[in-house]
């Protein structure tokens, strides 16, 4: 059992169009900004506006968290008021029952896996990611949950013992950022009931170490060393010593990926997924005395990307990712032979995991008419139960549309494709404006899931909204995943300049009416195509992203900078340090010509704020239209509805103006 304490990732991006005239007026009402934000040329909220569009504001996905270990019962996330807390879940469709309220999102937690006495949770404040594990009783009633980890220290991973109910947690320092000093990951172990009692396992060098799963006599663990999207091993680690060993070669003929690994049963081996031999992650056996890897999924040429094995080991589910879209299999360890495909809704699939009956597997699951709801399957009966239900909403799910796959040649005629969401053509007939939505990453992927308040484009609006998967997304193959690496990174612009030349062979899309939009990478990627492309777009909206590749790497915080610099090139070689600084956005903002929104959290680890200052004070200099919006109480993206909901309404405004006219 884990208990992930990394962020579900950008959801804001989705928030931001809607109808109306424009800027407002002096004689209209207006709203009142959050008062952690600070605006700059953002034009005051008109209440009239943000009425309009307020029951889009209101979807509340919820995510499977954990099962108790004694009864058939479970923690989810949703979110409360302003951000994402835990839930009690008594039985599928049982009212939810809050278990946390605080001012910073909650969004995992696990049991304790004997008698479920207590449950375990992270949180950090104010977005800056320094996530720390807390512990509160079951049916504690008021006070303040317990630090189970030290203060200012991130915590990377976490992983709980079978049989002694210890955790072990794996931390890095925090608040280095510009320092090249090396930094080290410390595993430890503790009972979180005694948690100053921790006892140090190992210190490991570099951020890159997770994945840490114990054997079931929890005398080994097995972990990964992360080094790239392309490349990672595995480890063994005696739990009495600390002494570890590498357990996958090193070595140059091939460049292999390896995802977190269990152990089976007996102890005699690993369950993994992996790409050695394949340009997918396939579903393998590791035999531990040998070495010898088994092939469990040969004939599935796409992406495991999740996988669980029961508590008993005699069942292992995965998920496949086919074209974005996730199927669920089954597959007896015995004999290796699939034994079910649960019948679920066409999805995207989130975490699955087994009870410890090793009968019932809980899964997350979203789609384009849905937010993620939890569900489970019963591997004795073979029925799929939904254990929560969206509320009822002002708005008709069950009008929204349905994604449609793309595909065009790029500038070397290789096949790119995107997820795109049309309208409904008899109500809004001819050529509509277009959205592009390009997601972070780079080792990401958008999916035919739930659009979220992105359906106002398409409900209310008419818009079209495309979700691109350049090369360096993942689901494609490693090598389509390491096509953007270093001085090719300028090759997946390129394909969304493609893209914009498909537009324009579209009878039902304005090619002269087109917006880029995206987060992190992805709001890189929007800043390049302003730069490269700019008399091919109307307008752009960059959230937390990078305008400079020598800069972001100085600055990010120091357990990721190495990681990253394996994906973007190592600014402190002169040869790439030259390139970056000529192709980096904030160098070439003269070539913005179209207006641009810049949305950035103060306290972001990933892409500190200084590189929205940047890229805002070059382009103001040109006389280019720029709003630019901070929020300093957010981190990597706006985590915190009423920001994001105020981010939603100035959007609008900034289309409306610039993009609908």
């Amino acid at each position: 059992m884990r208990l992930s304490c990394r962020p579900l990732g950008l959801t804001l991006i989705a928030t931001l169009l809607a109808t109306g005239t424009g800027a407002a007026t002096a004689q209209e009402a207006t709203i009142t900004p959050p008062a952690a934000m600070v605006l700059e040329n953002v034009p005051p909220v008109r209440a009239a506006l943000a009425a309009q569009v307020a029951r889009y504001n209101e979807f509340k996905p919820t995510s499977y968290a954990g099962w108790h270990p004694t009864r058939l019962e479970m923690i989810v996330s949703r979110r409360h008021q302003n951000t994402p807390q835990l839930f009690r879940v008594a039985k599928p469709g049982a009212p939810l029952e809050l278990l946390t309220d605080y001012p910073e999102p909650v969004r995992g937690a696990q049991y304790e896996p004997k008698n479920g006495r207590y449950y375990v949770f992270s949180r950090d404040s104010g977005g800056n990611e320094v996530f720390r594990a807390y512990r509160r009783e079951v049916g504690a009633k008021g006070g303040d949950a317990l630090p189970v980890t030290p203060d200012n220290r991130r915590v990377q991973d976490t992983a709980w013992a079978y049989t002694s109910n210890k955790l072990l947690y794996v931390t890095v320092p925090v608040g280095r950022q510009g320092s090249n000093d090396k930094i080290e990951s410390t595993i430890s172990i503790a009972d979180p009931s005694q948690p100053e009692q921790a006892r140090v396992l190992a210190q490991l060098p570099g951020g890159g170490w997770g994945g840490f799963a114990f054997s079931h006599d929890d005398k080994q663990l097995v972990y990964s060393e992360y080094v790239s999207a392309n490349e990672s091993y595995l480890w063994l680690m005696d739990v009495a010593s600390g002494k570890s060993r590498r357990i996958t070669e090193k070595n140059g003929n091939e460049t292999v990926s390896y995802g977190s690994a269990v152990f089976s049963h007996d102890g005699k081996g690993l369950y993994t997924t992996t790409d050695r031999g394949s340009e997918f992650a396939r579903l393998t056996y590791i035999d531990l005395a040998t070495g010898a890897h088994t092939v469990l999924t040969p004939d599935i040429n796409w992406d495991i990307d999740a996988m669980d094995l029961s508590h008993d080991g005699k069942l292992l589910a995965f998920v496949a990712n086919e074209d974005g879209s996730s199927v669920l299999r089954i597959m007896r360890t015995s004999d290796r032979k699939l034994v079910a495909q649960p019948k679920l809704p066409v999805g995207v699939i989130g975490r699955i995991e087994w009870h410890r009956d090793s009968r019932h597997l809980a899964l997350t699951l979203s789609s384009a008419r849905s937010p993620s709801d939890v569900y489970s399957f019963d591997a004795k009966t073979g029925e799929v139960t939904r254990w929560t239900k969206h509320e009822k909403m002002d708005v008709d799910m069950e009008r929204f549309v349905e994604p449609s796959l793309v595909r065009w040649n790029s500038f070397d005629n290789r096949s790119i494709s995107g997820f795109v969401y049309r309208a409904p053509a008899d109500k809004f007939p001819g050529k509509r404006p277009v959205v592009i939505n390009i997601h972070g990453g780079p080792e990401g992927q958008s999916t035919p899931g739930f659009m979220g308040r992105n359906n106002y484009y398409t409900d209310v609006m008419g818009l079209t909204v495309i979700y691109p998967n350049v090369r360096g997304s993942t689901g494609y193959g490693k090598t389509f995943l390491k096509l953007d690496n270093g001085k090719l990174r300028e090759d997946s612009v390129k394909d969304l300049g493609a893209l914009l030349d498909w537009i324009a062979t579209q009878p039902d899309m304005d090619a002269s009416r087109v917006a880029v939009v995206g987060g992190s990478y992805g709001g890189y990627m929007t800043l390049a195509v302003s730069t490269m492309y700019a008399d091919r777009i109307a307008a752009a909206i960059d959230i937390v992203g990078i305008s400079n590749f020598v800069t972001f790497l100085e600055r990010t915080e120091s357990y990721r900078r190495d990681l990253r610099r394996v994906e973007y090139g190592d600014e402190r070689d002169p040869e790439m340090r030259k390139w970056m600084e000529a192709t980096a956005p904030a160098n070439n903002a003269a070539k913005i010509k179209k207006p641009l929104f810049v949305v950035q959290g103060k306290n972001d680890p990933r892409v500190p704020w200084q590189e929205a200052d940047q890229i805002v004070a070059t382009v103001k200099k040109n006389g280019t239209p720029v709003w630019y919006m901070t929020a300093n109480d957010e981190g990597h993206g706006f985590g915190k509805k009423a920001n994001a909901d105020y981010l939603f309404y100035a959007g609008i405004d900034f289309f409306n103006t610039y993009l609908l006219k």
